[in-house]
């Protein structure tokens, strides 16, 4: 069988059992499986394809049919300038912390030593991709999960990266001032279990839900910030679109500038927030 018709035969069969990709999904594991490159697969569309190479495609194609997350197939990704290792320990990191990172680094890049802490680092991503773009950043990350921080560890060796990581409640036991904290919190209201895509459910529920409306740990997160937080620093919060704008309502009642930004989509999902009356 030739390289062009496996991949079409794998297409349809992960559009069959409801992959929302299916011939994204289907080229990244034929090239995982064959070891091509995107460029090989172009040129070689025409190639006969032996029975060793059509086995290894059709059990990645039976993974993912089963709706296992693609980025735990294929065990890494590459996201924000950084290699991540993907497994069940952490949520897959998403394109729109991706977004998120460059939307920090201006002012994390400002600094001469900014001193940065992730608050529920998961993969290290967030940590990591911004250690890798300021190497002269104090970076510090925490999490309530052993497993997450271990993995998180992990991809800062593959990286060749220093981070500190603190295994701890949101700030608990974490000592500032920092000029930045950001967090991609759990954020989805606990109702959304019931209607929740295959992968979702393989992620941990504690780094997904929170609370009714979403916004349980983030707003426990806002209030412990202040005394962390160094004079003009800032809290910058990824939330879902249904709740972001709730968040930043109750942060300027509270006392905070807050301002909201927007996705790749053109959802307002970030939260940038600074204490009123502090330094710009």
């Amino acid at each position: 069988m030739q390289l062009r018709d496996l991949l079409r035969q794998g297409a349809a069969r992960l559009g069959s059992a409801g992959v929302p990709s299916p011939e994204v999904d289907a080229r990244e594991l034929l090239l995982s499986a064959l070891h091509l490159t995107p460029t090989a697969l172009l040129t070689r569309a025409h190639e006969p394809v032996g029975a060793d190479g059509q086995a290894r495609y059709a059990a990645l194609l039976d993974r993912r049919a089963a709706r296992e997350p693609l980025q735990h197939i294929l065990g890494e990704v590459e996201w924000g300038g950084v290699r991540l290792r993907s497994d069940p320990r952490a949520l897959v990191p998403r394109p729109e912390t991706e977004w998120l990172l460059h939307l920090l680094l201006p002012g994390v890049q400002s600094r001469p030593r900014p001193r940065v802490l992730d608050v529920g680092t998961g993969t290290g991503a967030l940590a990591l991709g911004m250690k890798a773009a300021c190497p002269g950043a104090a970076v510090t990350a925490t999490d309530l999960s052993p497993g997450a921080l271990a993995l998180a560890r992990e991809n800062a060796t593959l990286n060749g990266l220093d981070v500190t990581w603190v295994q701890a409640d949101l700030l608990a036991g974490v000592t500032g001032p920092f000029d930045l904290i950001v967090s991609n919190p759990p954020y989805l209201p606990d109702g959304d279990r019931a209607h929740a895509d295959p992968e979702v459910q393989r992620d941990p529920d504690m780094a997904l839900y929170s609370g009714p409306d979403g916004l349980t740990l983030a707003r426990r997160l806002a209030a412990q910030a202040p005394a962390a937080l160094a004079a003009g620093g800032e809290l910058w919060l990824e939330l879902d679109p249904r709740n972001a704008a709730t968040l930043a309502d109750e942060l300027r009642a509270d006392g905070w500038d807050a301002q909201l930004h927007a996705d790749l989509t053109g959802r307002e999902r970030f939260v940038q927030a600074r204490r009123a009356g502090g330094p710009g």
